[in-house]
């Protein structure tokens, strides 16, 4: 695992769906309303999601739900447990945030058209992750990218020093920049490394990685 050294400068950068935006109830209410599961399935997206996909053209319901809950109905799902005060920490110890999420603006399956960057902004707003009084985020930290590579690109253009995100495809990419900190938001997982993560766990293990180690 990479250590931070005291008195180095930190830039942050953080993944959106499912790292901040918690969606895990939310697909498991949509997915049982479709009858795609029973309503007693535990709330996980990779579990609901692996279920799904067995079942007769599975991809495409799974990339349904993804439309609906990352779309019209974004504003039922919550943050993640421990995501604002790792963001409040950030801006205590005057450590740079941005949001960047590999996002596009319309999925295929949305019949309602609805643009899903500007549904990530208004839950954004909704959860008063824009507040610079807070954690002093403001629209101009928000990146929303086409492409994983596009994301990697800005990753870097933005000087990170760390990213955190729930999928390790991200690091996986081959113009992720390699001096950046890879710290995978896995809650259900202890904190182990794999591969292509030097830091994998919860938001209060990235807050103490960042803040509360001796």
């Amino acid at each position: 695992m990479k250590k931070r050294q005291l008195g180095q400068p930190i830039s942050v950068g953080v993944d959106f769906d499912n790292t901040l935006a918690n969606y895990d109830n939310l697909i498991r209410l949509v997915a049982a309303e479709r009858g795609l599961i029973a309503p007693e399935t535990k709330a996980s997206k990779k579990l609901v999601r692996d279920s799904i996909r067995e079942l007769p053209d599975g991809e495409t319901a799974w990339q349904k739900i993804q439309a609906l809950v990352y779309g019209p109905r974004i504003g039922e799902a919550m943050p993640s447990e421990g995501a604002v005060e790792f963001l409040e920490e950030c801006f205590r110890h005057g450590v740079k945030v941005n949001i960047v999420s590999h996002k596009t603006e319309f999925a295929k399956y949305d019949e309602t058209g609805t643009n899903l960057r500007t549904a990530a902004m208004s839950w954004l707003e909704q959860h008063r992750f824009l507040d610079t009084r807070s954690n002093g985020l403001t629209g101009d930290d928000i990146y929303f990218e086409s492409t994983r590579r596009d994301k990697a690109e800005r990753i870097e253009a933005l000087g990170c020093t760390h990213f955190i995100d729930d999928l390790e495809e991200t690091f996986w990419e081959q113009s992720f920049p390699p001096k950046v900190m890879k710290m995978l938001y896995s809650p259900d997982l202890p904190a182990s490394t794999g591969a292509h993560v030097d830091l994998a766990g919860n938001w209060t293990q990235m807050t103490d990685h960042l803040f509360h180690a001796a």
